[in-house]
């Protein structure tokens, strides 16, 4: 995983909510796709950047595609922001 593609993905108000909806479990790209109004293949480019920046999975059963949030992407990215809180807080004790 690369920052960049990842605060490009990030970057868009559909891809963030799209996460958020991911956030409680796997969902088809049809029932992400409903609660959008877009169409099919915009639904598609957003789940492709997801993917590209590794923030989503894919995963196959029977006839549907399911995509699933990669909580470790999220892990790192939050490890590497919490060392901003640690420069913050040495400036703090001075």
């Amino acid at each position: 995983m690369g920052f960049p593609e990842t605060f490009k993905a990030l970057s868009d108000p559909v891809r963030r909510e799209i996460l958020i909806m991911l956030k409680d479990g796997r969902m088809s790209a049809g029932d992400i796709a409903q609660r959008f109004d877009l169409t099919g293949a915009t639904v598609s480019y957003h789940l492709l950047q997801l993917k590209k920046a590794e923030l989503i999975f894919e995963n196959k059963y029977k006839n549907y595609i399911y995509y699933e949030i990669n909580i470790s992407v999220f892990q790192e990215l939050m490890l590497w922001f919490t060392q901003f809180k640690e420069v913050q807080d040495h400036e703090k004790e001075n």
